[in-house]
């Protein structure tokens, strides 16, 4: 597919004005990623957003197009790493290099929070997904657990940020 143009934007997580649009993003690329025929209700969805939009400094990078929401990474510092929650893009705009400028949008913002390591779980047989992280420089762990909402095993990846890595050669 053809690249498209995207602007990301980072908002203060509780400040972002639809999480409702979020929640949609997600179901819908869970439900296709799933094979889901049912995807999951958008309001089940909202709740889990809302709550990661309330922890201390929860950002949501949103990526549009032509004004309209395609994409969406929701991340919050944890102790001394910059934790992904949600990452989402519009099943419509899949294969378009969304998820990858997103994901250079962490580093960033990684960066200018003072993360050296940014940190995600995915469930583990999701191989599209973990395609995009691992060409993005994210590395899978040997860390595993279940995900409590669909009972699916998750891994954990991780990925030091650019800038922390150039710190430590300049040392």
């Amino acid at each position: 597919m053809k690249p498209v143009d995207v602007v990301i934007r980072s908002v203060d997580a509780k400040d972002f004005d639809d999480p409702q649009k979020l929640a949609s993003i997600w179901v819908r690329s869970t439900a296709l990623r799933d094979g889901s025929v049912e995807p999951t209700r958008v309001s089940s969805a909202v709740e889990g957003i809302r709550r990661r939009s309330e922890l201390d400094g929860a950002r949501a990078l949103v990526a549009e197009c032509s004004g309209d929401t395609v994409g969406f990474v929701l991340c919050a510092v944890q102790g001394d790493l910059l934790e992904i929650f949600y990452l989402a893009v519009d099943p419509e705009m899949w294969g378009r290099g969304i998820a990858t400028r997103l994901l250079h949008a962490v580093d960033s913002h990684a960066g200018s929070v003072g993360c050296e390591t940014c940190e995600l779980w995915v469930i583990d047989d999701n191989e599209r997904a973990i395609g995009v992280y691992e060409g993005a420089g994210w590395l899978r762990t040997d860390l595993t657990q279940t995900d409590a909402a669909s009972g699916r095993l998750e891994r954990r990846l991780l990925r030091r940020t650019p800038d922390s890595r150039d710190h430590a050669r300049s040392r």
